[in-house]
C-alpha cells in the first residue's frame, strides 16, 4: 500500500475539487447567481466535501477518517438534492445538471470505497498511515 504524504494526492479530494470547482461554475450566472439561498447551500456543501477529506486525513487514524469521509459523502448527497432544486427551477440546463449528478455520484462511490477499505484494515488491525508532513 502506497503511502500518502498530502491530502492533495487522495484521487477523491482530486474529483471532488473539480466537482467544487463545476458547481462554483453553474452557480456563478443568471437566475441561480440569485438565489442565493439554493446558491450558498450548494456552494457549501461542495466546499464541505473538500474539507472533510482534508481534516480527516489529518487526524489520521482509521475511525476518525472514516468518520470524515462518511461527513463528506452526505454532503455529496447534499450537492445532488441542491442540484434538483436547480434544475427543478430552471436554475441548470438538464445536461449541466446530469454531469454534475454523476460527478457527485462519482466521489460519493469513492468514498463508499475507501470507508470499506479503512474500516477492513481497522478490523484486520492496521492503522491508516500517512507520512508526516514537514512544514517549510
Amino acid at each position: 500500500m502506497a503511502t500518502i504524504k498530502r491530502f492533495e494526492e487522495i484521487e477523491a479530494w482530486k474529483v471532488a475539487r473539480d466537482l467544487f470547482g463545476q458547481i462554483y461554475a453553474a452557480t456563478k450566472n443568471g437566475a441561480f447567481a440569485h438565489d442565493y439561498g439554493v446558491k450558498d447551500q450548494v456552494q457549501r456543501a461542495a466546499v464541505s466535501i473538500m474539507s472533510n477529506i482534508a481534516e480527516g486525513f489529518e487526524r489520521g487514524g482509521n475511525r476518525d477518517f472514516a468518520n470524515f469521509l462518511s461527513i463528506a459523502k452526505g454532503s455529496c448527497g447534499e450537492v445532488r438534492a441542491q442540484l434538483y432544486v436547480a434544475l427543478d427551477q430552471n436554475y441548470v440546463a438538464r445536461d449541466d445538471f446530469d454531469r454534475l449528478v454523476t460527478l457527485s455520484n462519482l466521489v460519493s462511490a469513492m468514498f463508499y470505497h475507501f470507508i470499506a477499505s479503512l474500516n477492513r484494515a481497522s478490523v484486520a488491525g492496521i492503522r491508516f498511515k500517512k507520512t508526516p508532513q514537514v512544514s517549510d
